[in-house]
C-alpha cells in the first residue's frame, strides 16, 4: 500500500520527458495514485515545439510510468489559459476515474530570459498566464469538486526560488510565481474550512530539458559553459548540489500524503538550503 494508494491525482505541464511533472506523476504513481498528466499538446507563438509537451510526447510519457508502475495513467491535452479546457480536463478525470483527490500545477514557462526592457507585452502576458492563471482556473473549477465529494483534497501549485527572491531577467516569470505563493496562501484561507489543504513547493534549479535551456541562457549572459554555470550554483548551495527532480516529486508525495494533513497555506522550499524563508 503506498501513500496515496487509490487516489486520483492530476498534474499539468506533464509531458515532457526528464520534466518535473513526469517525475511528480512516476512518484505519485509509485504511491499507488492513479495519475491524470496534462500538457498544452501543440506550439504556438512564444510555445516552440521544442520546449512544450506535444501531443506525442505526453502519451509517451504516460507510456513510460505505465511500464514502470502498476497504476492507471491517463494523458489529456489542455491548455491551462482556458476555463473551458480546464473544466473539460476536470470533467473528464471524474468521469474517468470516479474521484479527484489532487491537483498539482506544474505548468509553467520559465524559458523567456531577458531584461525587462526587452520583453515584449507578449511574453509578460503569455508567462502570467500560464503560470498563474492556469492554477487560478485549476483551483476554482477542482475546489468545487472537492467540496461535493465532501472528503477533501490537495492543491499543490510548483512556485520556484525566484517566488521568494529576484531572478535577474526574469522579471515577468519571478513576478508570476511570487504572485502564486499569494494565490496558495489566500485559497487556504478560503478552502480550510472544507478539509482542502493549498500549498506550494519552492525547488531552485533543477536541470530538467527546460533547465538545460536555462543554463545555457545563464551560460551566454555571465560567460561561462554550462560546466560553469553549474559550478556557480552548487557554490550557492549548502548542500553542494543542484536540484533533482525527484527532491521535488518527493515533497509533492509529502504535501499530497495524510502525513501532511495539518499543513496548509505554505511554500515549502526544496533548494538544498540555498533558501531559508
Amino acid at each position: 500500500m503506498g501513500r496515496l494508494q487509490d487516489k486520483v491525482a492530476l498534474i499539468t505541464g506533464a509531458g515532457r520527458h526528464r520534466g518535473l511533472g513526469e517525475g511528480i506523476a512516476k512518484r505519485f504513481a509509485e504511491e499507488g495514485a492513479k495519475v491524470v498528466i496534462t500538457d498544452i499538446g501543440n506550439p504556438g507563438e512564444n510555445l516552440p515545439a521544442g520546449l512544450i509537451g506535444t501531443t506525442e510526447e505526453l502519451e509517451g510519457v504516460a507510456n513510460g510510468i505505465r511500464e514502470v508502475t502498476d497504476s492507471t495513467v491517463l494523458s489529456m491535452i489542455c491548455d491551462v489559459r482556458s476555463e473551458s479546457d480546464v473544466k473539460s480536463v476536470i470533467g473528464a478525470t471524474v468521469k474517468e476515474l470516479g474521484r479527484l483527490d489532487i491537483v498539482v500545477n506544474n505548468a509553467g514557462i520559465g524559458y523567456i530570459i531577458k531584461p525587462i526592457t526587452d520583453l515584449t507585452l507578449d511574453e509578460w502576458d503569455i508567462v502570467l498566464e500560464v503560470n498563474l492563471r492556469g492554477p487560478f482556473l485549476f483551483t476554482k473549477h477542482a475546489a468545487p469538486v472537492f467540496i461535493k465529494q465532501g472528503w477533501g483534497g490537495h492543491i499543490i501549485n510548483i512556485a520556484s526560488q525566484a517566488a521568494k527572491s529576484p531572478a535577474p531577467q526574469l522579471a515577468h516569470y519571478s513576478s508570476s510565481k511570487h504572485g502564486l505563493i499569494g494565490l496558495t496562501r489566500t485559497a487556504a484561507a478560503e478552502l480550510g474550512n472544507h478539509g482542502i489543504t493549498v500549498n506550494a513547493v519552492c525547488p531552485n534549479h533543477v536541470t530538467t530539458g527546460l533547465g538545460e535551456v536555462q543554463n545555457q541562457r545563464r551560460g551566454e549572459i555571465m560567460g561561462m559553459d554550462v560546466s560553469g554555470v553549474l559550478d556557480f550554483r552548487k557554490s550557492k548551495i549548502p548542500l553542494g548540489r543542484v536540484g533533482l527532480v525527484t527532491d521535488t516529486a518527493n515533497a509533492c508525495v509529502f504535501l499530497a500524503s495524510a502525513d501532511a494533513a495539518y499543513i496548509t497555506g505554505e511554500s515549502l522550499n526544496v533548494s538544498g538550503g540555498e533558501e531559508m524563508h
